[in-house]
Formats: C-alpha cells, sequence, structure tokens
C-alpha cells in the first residue's frame, strides 16, 4: 500500500490558519471554552439520566446516547486543536492522524444516523401518542441506537481505510485543524476521482439524506401542533422545535458544506471555519435544544 507507506515515515502538519495567525489565541480560549461547557454539559445530562427515574424514557436515553457521542466526538478533535492553537508545533503524528481519522468520521456519521433517530421519536410521541410506548419499546430503542453506532463505525472503516490507501507526497500539510477525509485527498498526488466520488456519495447519504427526513419529520409535527388547543401548549412546543431545527440544519448544513463540495477546489479558510461548527459548536449546543 503505497499511501500508507510512504505516510507512515512522518507525521503531519495540520496548518489551521497560517493566514490569520494572530486570530490563534482568540480561537484557543473561544474553543476552551466550548470545550468546557460540552463536557460539563452533557456529563450532566448522563448522570441525570441515569440517576433520576423519571428520566428513564426513550427520549431521554437517545439524549444520553447523543451526549456520551458529543463528549467522544469533540475529545476526538478539540485537545489535539488546542494543542495546535497554543504553540508553534502544528504537527501530528502519523498515528495520531489516522486514529483522528477513524473515530471523528466513525462519531460524526453515528451522530448523523442518531439524529434521525431522535426525530423520529419525537415524532411519534407527537403525532402517534397511543402507540408511542408500544413503537419506542425499550428493546426497540436499544436497537436503533446500536444501528446508529455501527452504521457510522461501518462508514468509517471503508471511507477512512479507502482514503489512506492513496499515496501522500511532498509536503504532508494538512489544510485544517483536523486530519479528514477532504484534507487528505488534497494531499494525494494521485488519481482521486474515484475517491471523491464515494466521498460525495456516502456524504450525500449520511447528510442530505438525513436532513431531509428530518425536515419531513418536524413539518408532520408542526402541523400536529397546530391541532394543540392551549395557546402556551402550542408557543412552547413551536419553540423548542424551532430550536432544535436550527442546531439540525447547522450540524448537517456545516458537514454538507465541508464535505459534499469538491474536495480538491474547496477553500482553505472556508473549510477551516465550517469544520469548527460541526466539530465544536454544535456537540455543546446540542443538549439545550432537544425536544
Amino acid at each position: 500500500m503505497e499511501g500508507g507507506s510512504n505516510a507512515s515515515a512522518g507525521g503531519f502538519i495540520l496548518t489551521g490558519l497560517p493566514d490569520h495567525p494572530w486570530l490563534e489565541m482568540v480561537l484557543f480560549v473561544v474553543i476552551l471554552f466550548c470545550y468546557l461547557l460540552t463536557v460539563s454539559g452533557n456529563s450532566a445530562i448522563i448522570l441525570l439520566s441515569r440517576l433520576d427515574a423519571r428520566l428513564h424514557t426513550p427520549m431521554y436515553f437517545f439524549l444520553s446516547n447523543l451526549s456520551s457521542l458529543d463528549l467522544a466526538f469533540t475529545t476526538s478533535s478539540v485537545p489535539q486543536m488546542l494543542f495546535n492553537l497554543w504553540g508553534p508545533d502544528k504537527t501530528i503524528s502519523y498515528g495520531g492522524c489516522v486514529t483522528q481519522l477513524y473515530v471523528f468520521l466513525w462519531l460524526g456519521a453515528t451522530e448523523c444516523i442518531l439524529l434521525v433517530v431522535m426525530a423520529f421519536d419525537r415524532y411519534v410521541a407527537v403525532c402517534r401518542p397511543l402507540h408511542y410506548t408500544t413503537v419506542m419499546s425499550p428493546g426497540r430503542c436499544r436497537l436503533l441506537a446500536a444501528a446508529s453506532w455501527l452504521g457510522g463505525l461501518g462508514n468509517s472503516l471503508v471511507q477512512s481505510t479507502f482514503t489512506l490507501r492513496l499515496p501522500f507526497c511532498g509536503p504532508r500539510r494538512v489544510d485544517g485543524f483536523l486530519c479528514e477525509v477532504p484534507a487528505l485527498i488534497k494531499l494525494a498526488c494521485g488519481d482521486t476521482r474515484l475517491n471523491e466520488a464515494v466521498l460525495n456519495g456516502v456524504c450525500t447519504f449520511f447528510t442530505a439524506v438525513p436532513l431531509g427526513v428530518i425536515l419531513a419529520s418536524y413539518c408532520l409535527i408542526a402541523r400536529a401542533v397546530l391541532r394543540i388547543r392551549s395557546a402556551e401548549g402550542r408557543r412552547k412546543a413551536f419553540n423548542t422545535c424551532a430550536s432544535r431545527l436550527v442546531v439540525v440544519t447547522l450540524f448537517y448544513g456545516s458537514a454538507i458544506y465541508g464535505y459534499l463540495l469538491p474536495a480538491k477546489s474547496s477553500g482553505q479558510d472556508r473549510g477551516n471555519f465550517v469544520s469548527l461548527f460541526y466539530s465544536v459548536v454544535t456537540p455543546m449546543v446540542n443538549r439545550s435544544s432537544t425536544l
């Protein structure tokens, strides 16, 4: 495997924002603050979901899964970001880059699926309340959660392995804060058309399709909410749905923007800032917007 043999001889350089070095310390403070909020908030949700018997419901089961996912998702990327932003050393070992690639892609794809499952849970709760306990039984909830994690893992194994088979030539300077598939494709010196086609196809399945399903489900939820006689109940339901849709759109929109555009033509600064949304911002605000 040519890509593996010549890349494993040394590490990679995560360039970050080479044209805006003055922003590095600002981003360090902001990202550190967001990370601490993510860790504390999601840890609290996990503990409360386990300790409070009143929260042993499908919604909080999935929310606990999402919180665990967000903790792992941010931890797979943020510490390396902070290390590179703090000082002049921007390197990451080959093993560290490969590990980050597999783990980050696994958890990101898992979240794409889990958000669809959570939207389905809310759809059944609002639109089919009499069938809710039957449809969302404990066994089915565990099955849906397991399918989300395994589906994300399968995607990562295929995508990451396929990317690492590319031959990497010349300076291994990754345009961005992370070792991600689009950034590594840009480093390849061989024909990457097949890799880009696979990337577009898989990312459409994991981002654009789920986003469409979630938007459709919330349209049905909104129609059901309009039938609520209480004005206060309608207002509360719409506010919660609106906040949830903002976060979902932010996550999927930034992922689509960063992954579905042609890897060779994507702008460096654009990709760098967009990656911060789905890797740092959305895990922080996910917990506060769940219906």
